[in-house]
């Protein structure tokens, strides 16, 4: 790239000096020799450009070429045609003439590909061609037209050329105005065309005055144009002609001016030089009157634009740009218009919310999730109109609001979830959607933000209910958000203080009620309203990312206190800890190397943790958290599955994942002895989960006769109210290690696969 740059600028060069010995005039045979270098050093250099560089948008480049083959054949059959008489006579103009119409052909391919013939660069361009139309037909074109002493044909190509070059004016001077970039390339072209353009204006001097052939020098300019044509090809921006970034409309800058204002004082210019002459009216006031309704048009037309940018900014400040619905400031503006006009109906909100969105972007791109919030929108509409507002005012989340009673807003939540439910045909992909909706109904004259956060609090209960469900707002809601968020408070506090503690339930064999593992659960007391429970705190501590430290915290702390109970001599060989393990940390890479860090620093082996996991995790079968597990496998570390059964649980994601053991929820175990329902599910865990390797644990035992039936069916790990509650540290090695001493009454608990005793928790 660096050499044919190089090169460009060596063949302007090369094309001065050829020029300046041509205008020295040394002789036939130097003019001869310097004319048909520059002509056949052009196309070559030409040719070898359009090879080398290979532009994507090739036919203005190759059209430009065939024009200067037309060019250059012209001025080669000039001084034969001259001597001709007839039809012969005018070989040379043919060729010349079809020049000018290939270069005039070029440029609009150019425009056309560039930035396309833009309004506002169009008239401006028009202003200019006819400023320079006018001094060429009146000084030009005309005069020469008048001549009688030669046939009207010849006469009639003399005052064409001046116009020829008029209209690659106004495709330069448009193409100069349309573009935000100046490129070598297109300087070259620009300085080529002015340079025929100052050739021609030579030739219609003297063809004015009768003459069709003068000095040498009138030829010069043309010897110049020649090889910026060749260096406008040659230059590698060429390529980059075809991607010109456009202009946008542009006011009149002083480059601008110094081309439009001398167009717009020609008409004066010529009535003051050619005062008197009528014949000539005709053609100024035509000029005159083009120049005014082309000043006119500019005017009007940048009026229009104005207010076409501002109406495209203020929709753009009211619109969601993906559905092109009014966004969350729109929709409130609607809303409180509906107040002002004070309906006695009332005005009702629906507030939506698409359940498992993120799994779909999550898996099949956001391009896809954008294709299925348009289809969604599209739906809605159709639903909603003609009346209804519909809005989008964030990610998933639609608002549709009317005039009306509850129970037309009911309605219209039923329709929209059923219609939602019909298939929806994606490219490679069909969806079914479900959303959760939140119905809020406002009588009173308060506010929209209002109005819109019952709503938000609506759909917010209808999602924590499960998927696809409608909820009405009631006041008691607005409660519910005051204690979340006083809870949200009081627990960042309670991490940063250190106020949460761990509370350790024991993992029995059911045989000897000897404790093989704990459960490590998460307490928190509250300093003012005592103990709360992981069920109202967890979800919060999810929501907030504070799981993530809370996370960080157990895992530490279950670590340091098998740490403590050994250097007491407290733990047995087998003894393990079994921690939960939220979404968030099992997506996070770094967590085989922060559980590595603690067995280091506290000198245990793998064996003796083991990571709970819940059966929502393993069915979203994210890549990274296969990754996760994995990697807590190869570490040694055991994986236990919690509440299983509850869920979606199947044999071929425990057969997928390096899962060790699964937990039977207590809601089975809860029957056994009663419900044979119940007692055929637990026998079927248990033998699905023999054939797979892994180890079970029965949850939530609390009587010696669901013992006895769990014993009967081989369960040889129990957990439960029945040999004791989560307790205190100190209370758990009293109560479940330090029995454990006498070895000789002891009995191990089941090997572990791959030799590593397994567990789960729960936060309960």
């Amino acid at each position: 790239m660096l050499d044919a740059r190089r090169a460009s600028y060596l063949v302007v060069f090369v094309g001065l000096v050829l020029a300046g010995l041509y205008a020295l005039q040394l002789g036939p045979t130097v003019e001869a020799i310097s004319s048909a270098v520059v002509g056949v050093g052009t196309l070559a250099v030409m040719a070898v450009g359009f090879l080398v560089h290979r532009p994507e948008h090739r036919p203005p480049w190759f059209v430009l070429f065939l024009g200067a083959i037309s060019f250059q054949i012209g001025v080669l059959a000039r001084p034969w045609a001259t001597e001709q008489s007839g039809p012969a006579s005018f070989t040379a103009d043919i060729f010349s003439v079809g020049g000018y119409a290939l270069a005039i052909l070029a440029l609009l391919l150019m425009l056309r590909r560039q930035a396309g013939l833009q309004r506002h660069a169009v008239v401006d361009g028009v202003i200019v061609a006819l400023g320079a139309g006018l001094i060429a037909v009146e000084f030009f074109a005309l005069p020469a037209a008048r001549l009688g002493n030669r046939p009207e044909l010849v006469s009639l190509l003399a005052g064409l050329y001046p116009l020829w070059d008029i209209v690659i004016l106004l495709l330069v001077v448009n193409l100069g105005f349309t573009t935000a970039t100046r490129l070598p390339s297109f300087r070259f072209l620009a300085l080529s065309l002015t340079a025929v353009f100052v050739g021609d204006i030579g030739y219609a001097i003297i063809g004015a005055r009768g003459q069709l052939t003068g000095s040498a020098l009138l030829d010069l300019p043309f010897l110049i144009a020649f090889p910026l044509l060749a260096a406008a090809t040659l230059h590698p921006s060429m390529i980059e002609m075809s991607f010109i970034r456009p202009r946008q409309v542009q006011a009149w800058s002083p480059l601008r001016l110094a081309l439009i204002l001398p167009a717009l004082a020609t008409p004066l210019v010529v009535i003051v030089v050619i005062h008197g002459n009528e014949s000539n009216n005709l053609v100024l006031a035509l000029a005159t009157g083009g120049l005014i309704g082309a000043l006119m048009f500019r005017s009007v037309s940048a009026v229009r634009s104005n207010a076409e940018i501002q109406r495209g900014l203020v929709f753009r400040a009211t619109h969601d740009p993906l559905t092109r619905l009014p966004n969350r400031d729109l929709l409130a503006q609607h809303v409180d218009e509906m107040l002002q006009a004070r309906r006695q109906d009332g005005i009702w909100l629906l507030y939506l919310d698409l359940d498992g969105f993120k799994l779909v972007n999550d898996h099949w791109g956001h391009e896809v999730g954008d294709l299925l919030l348009v289809e969604v929108s599209k739906r809605l509409h159709e639903i909603t109109q003609p009346f209804a507002v519909l809005a989008r005012i964030s990610g998933d989340e639609f608002v549709v609001a009317d005039h009306g009673p509850a129970a037309q807003a009911e309605t219209m939540a039923e329709k929209i979830q059923a219609e939602l439910t019909k298939p929806i045909e994606l490219p490679g992909i069909e969806l079914v959607t479900v959303a959760s909706i939140g119905i809020a109904q406002l009588t009173d004259q308060r506010d929209a933000e209002s109005l819109l956060r019952d709503a938000d609090l609506a759909m917010y209960r209808a999602k924590s209910e499960g998927r696809g469900r409608i909820k009405v707002f009631d006041a008691g809601m607005r409660q519910t958000v005051r204690e979340r968020v006083e809870i949200e408070l009081a627990l960042r506090q309670a991490v940063q203080r250190n106020q949460l503690w761990l509370s350790y339930q024991p993992i029995v064999d059911p045989l000897t009620g000897r404790a093989g593992g704990a459960e490590a659960l998460i307490r928190w007391t509250h300093p003012e309203r005592g103990p709360i429970s992981p069920v109202e705190f967890i979800p919060v501590a999810e929501e907030t990312g504070l799981i993530d430290q809370i996370g960080t915290f157990v895992l530490e702390e279950s670590l340091r206190q098998m740490a403590l109970w050994r250097d007491e001599g407290l733990l047995p060989e087998r003894f393990y800890m079994s921690v939960n393990a939220s979404a968030r940390q099992l997506r996070d890479h770094t967590l085989r190397g922060q559980i590595a860090d603690g067995l280091r620093v506290y000198r245990l082996g793998p064996e003796r943790l083991t990571m709970e996991i819940t059966e929502s995790i393993l069915v979203g079968d994210s890549t990274q958290v296969v990754d996760v597990l994995n990697s807590l496998r190869g570490l040694g570390v055991g994986l236990s599955v919690d509440d299983f059964g509850t869920g979606y649980s199947s044999l071929s994601y425990l057969s997928r994942f390096p899962v060790t053991t699964v937990k039977v929820d207590r809601a089975f175990v809860t029957g056994l002895g009663v419900d044979p329902g119940d007692e055929a599910i637990v026998r079927a865990i248990v033998a699905m989960s023999t054939a797979l390797h892994l180890n079970v644990i029965a949850e939530g035992v609390e009587t010696t006769a669901q013992r006895d039936a769990l014993i009967a069916l081989d369960v040889s790990r129990c957990q439960g109210w029945l040999w004791g509650k989560a307790v205190a540290h100190d209370e758990f090695a009293e109560k479940h290690l330090r029995v454990l001493q006498d070895e000789s009454a002891w009995t191990p608990p089941l090997q572990q696969t791959a030799g590593a005793p397994q567990s789960g928790v729960s936060n309960n």
